[in-house]
């Protein structure tokens, strides 16, 4: 039984491991893997544990003594700093490459579920308030951020008070010191917390791989120290502000440039395009006004680059580790992003939904439960919108589909130019090619599909959230189909629609019909809710032709490009490793060569510099290792069309074979549909618990709007608490395991 409880990705370990020499060779591996994760937690540990206690004065005894030892080094104080604060982080990436290179299938810890317990990661602590369904882990995360904050605010406030006592000085300069050393801190704060803030938009970042955390739910982490980070400083330029006020120096100050030390203006710049960013990003704004969430959101760059003006290269450095990942992944994105993509075929479903088919190379993975981004060129050349996977990897090698829900001006020119196209297909047989110039980034999500990890299934589903969950469906049966493991064997879907037309999506799945042999294996219930409708109408659900167009670009296209984090480890890790080394060589050589012979002393200008060779590793070295890729993976794609065009010939001479439909049940006929009513979690979920028995693992996965996630979150957490709360029988109930995947990025 514990073998039938592996995950997915173990069984290819254990495929590679099959040989007889396999129990031989296994304790190296082991033994191997056991210090490449106690190196990553010691690094880790010790990194954070000395930012935690940087406020002290016996760490900033030991900070200076530091500093002071690499003072004449060939990186200078910078290189110091940037040695204690951000190498930990990249040193921690070089070491998750080597984890995921030479054990693939293993960087993804083992989740057995051995016996019935609470997961740090999938129970809802809390389930209402401004951070959403947050879970046991995530719960500790922001309680340390909190208690971080307050710790070192308090800290230096006191030893500024403290410091101020001291002296015999009138009440009004006391006033202003106190206001100066406080806005001090709070910058430095500020500093630490954005060295956090730029790791989760890092969207194929090899730290996010490791621990499995997909973009979507990184993004929440990102917005949280968004909040934070810009709250420290905005109250960082506001204490100067008092105090500037106060000296009636405020305009001089504001507009002060120095050569040695802070330098005020660009500060004030950076400060002003950060507000612009967290103004826009605000829940109500970026929903009404997405496009203007989107476009002030590149003032990053901005924001970035006169940070680094306003504190120097040694300030800065504290936070540059985690800015130059993000870098990175930004330059690897642009290099992908280029590529035009073939639309395989277009449709627009009569339910107000877009589906498109794009092409994709064999070799590019991608699970259930993935995104990607697309670019419309046609529409915008900026933005880029983020949508769930409606195709399972099993569905084919060579494609991979989207549902897109028309809600926006986006989505309604992108229907509008679709249905165009429609109709001068209808009356003309020469279908005009080049309407849509689509480009796609990604596909990101979990490294591991933790869909396969339960026997016990439940998809709760909103709307077009049911978009994931039809990827879901498919691999699954494909999965049976083809006597792959799979470990769901009872699965419940729940799922809300506004009108009986949406439930039209459903013929989306690419597995329409479910054979006696998987339906032996497989107990599969759909239950629909049409919650504004009080009865059924005459189509029930079913309703015209999608119409689809195929080949709506297929001049100069081709499939998605693999330059992501998730695509080749070793050309990522070569990217990681030359576009590092080339920064530090970079910088080391403007030091020795360029700033201590000219004697360069100005604060913004060693920033500045320290930016740029920042940027040329990246696009230097980096950039020739990402081209080596790009002709390593073209050459690939021209042996996979190769392989693709011979199979294709080998099934056109062979007898087709007789459909084995006759024994099969359509998936539609799995569906039962509710008029006018809401799914009651309690029922379900305690009806669901009954069929799946005591003592059973129950996955409860969550696409949709936010009171769905906090409903179906509330009774999860109410139901396990409850088991916990009996003797015998009434103590062994099921455990609901919460996953929410994410609605609106």
């Amino acid at each position: 039984m514990a073998h039938e409880r592996e995950p997915l990705l173990q069984r290819h370990a254990a495929g590679a491991k099959g040989s007889s020499s396999a129990p031989a060779a296994a304790p190296l591996p082991s033994l191997a893997r056991t210090v490449l994760k106690f190196l990553m937690w010691a690094v880790f540990l010790t990194w954070a544990a000395g930012i935690f206690l940087y406020p002290t004065k016996p760490a900033q005894a030991v900070f200076k003594k530091w500093v002071g030892l690499t003072r004449d080094s060939a990186f200078g104080i910078a290189g110091g700093i940037f040695l204690t604060f951000s190498a930990p982080i990249l040193i921690i990436a070089l070491l998750a490459y080597v984890y995921i290179s030479f054990f693939p299938s293993d960087h993804v810890e083992k989740r057995k579920l051995r016996s019935l317990s609470f997961r740090l990661w999938t129970f809802p602590v809390l389930v209402d308030g401004p951070f959403g369904v947050v879970s046991a882990v995530e719960f500790i995360g922001i309680v340390l951020f909190i208690v971080y904050v307050v710790y070192s605010m308090t800290y230096y406030a006191l030893e500024s008070v403290s410091l101020v006592s001291k002296f015999d000085i009138p009440s009004k300069t006391d006033s202003e010191l106190i206001l100066h050393v406080i806005g001090l801190r709070l910058g430095s704060v500020g500093l630490f917390c954005m060295l956090f803030l730029f790791l989760p938009v890092a969207r194929g970042s090899v730290l996010l791989r490791l621990i499995d955390i997909p973009f979507e739910h990184a993004t929440r982490y990102h917005v949280w120290l968004g909040h934070l980070t810009m709250a420290l400083f905005t109250l960082h330029g506001l204490c100067y502000v008092i105090e500037w006020s106060m000296q009636g120096l405020l305009i001089k100050k504001m507009l002060g440039w120095k050569e040695v030390g802070i330098a005020n203006l660009p500060g004030v710049i950076s400060l002003a395009a950060g507000l612009l960013m967290w103004v826009t990003s605000l829940h109500p704004v970026r929903k009404r006004f997405f496009e203007l969430f989107f476009y002030t959101h590149q003032l990053y760059v901005i924001f970035i680059m006169f940070l680094a003006l306003h504190v120097g290269d040694f300030i800065f450095s504290i936070s540059a580790g985690a800015v130059f990942l993000f870098m990175l992944d930004r330059f690897l994105r642009f290099w992908q992003s280029r590529a035009k993509v073939d639309i395989i075929s277009a449709a627009c479903r009569p339910c107000g939904t877009v589906e498109l088919v794009f092409s994709k190379p064999a070799s590019l993975r991608y699970n259930a439960l993935s995104f990607i981004f697309i670019q419309v060129r046609e529409l915008s050349f900026l933005q880029w919108h983020p949508f769930s996977v409606s195709s399972s990897p099993m569905d084919g090698r060579y494609h991979m589909s989207v549902l897109i829900k028309v809600l926006g001006t986006w989505t309604e020119k992108l229907r509008s130019i679709i249905t165009d196209v429609q109709e001068q297909n209808r009356g003309d047989s020469d279908l005009q090619c080049g309407r849509i110039t689509a480009c796609v980034e990604g596909p990101y999500g979990h490294e591991s599909p933790y869909h396969l990890m339960y026997e016990n299934l439940i998809l709760v589903a909103g709307g077009i959230g049911i978009s994931p969950f039809l990827a879901i469906l498919s691999d699954i049966i494909h999965r049976i189909e083809e006597g792959k493991q799979c470990m769901p064997k009872n699965v419940l879907v729940l799922w809300s629609v506004k009108k009986s037309k949406e439930l039209s999506l459903l013929s989306a799945v690419d597995a329409q019909t479910i054979s006696s042999s998987v339906s032996d294996k497989l107990r599969l219930d759909i239950q629909a809710f049409v919650t504004q409708e009080s009865q059924a109408p005459l189509e029930d659900g079913i309703v015209g032709d999608d119409r689809k167009v195929p080949g709506m670009f297929v001049k100069n296209g081709t499939t998605m490009s693999g330059l992501v984090g998730t695509g080749d480890n070793f050309w990522a890790a070569m990217y990681f490793l030359a576009s590092t080394l080339g920064f530090l060589l970079a910088y080391a050589l403007v030091q020795v060569y360029y700033v201590k012979p000219h004697n360069v002393v100005a604060w913004w200008y060693l920033g500045l510099l320290f930016m740029l060779c920042m940027a040329a590793g990246v696009a230097l070295p980096g950039g020739l290792v990402v081209l080596l890729w790009h002709l390593s993976e073209k050459r690939r794609l021209e042996d996979e069309k190769w392989d693709a065009t011979a199979s294709q010939s080998r099934r056109a001479e062979q007898t087709p074979p007789a459909a084995a439909g006759g024994d099969g049940v359509s998936l539609a006929a799995q569906r039962t549909t509710r008029y006018g009513c809401r799914p009651d979690f309690e029922a379900e979920l305690a009806t669901f618990a009954e069929r799946a028995g005591d003592a059973a693992d129950v996955g409860v996965l969550v696409c949709g709007p936010q009171g769905l996630q906090t409903s179906v979150a509330r009774e999860c957490r109410a139901r396990n608490l409850r088991r916990g709360g009996g003797a015998g029988k009434s103590g062994r109930r099921a455990v609901f395991h919460f996953n929410s995947h994410s609605f609106d990025l």
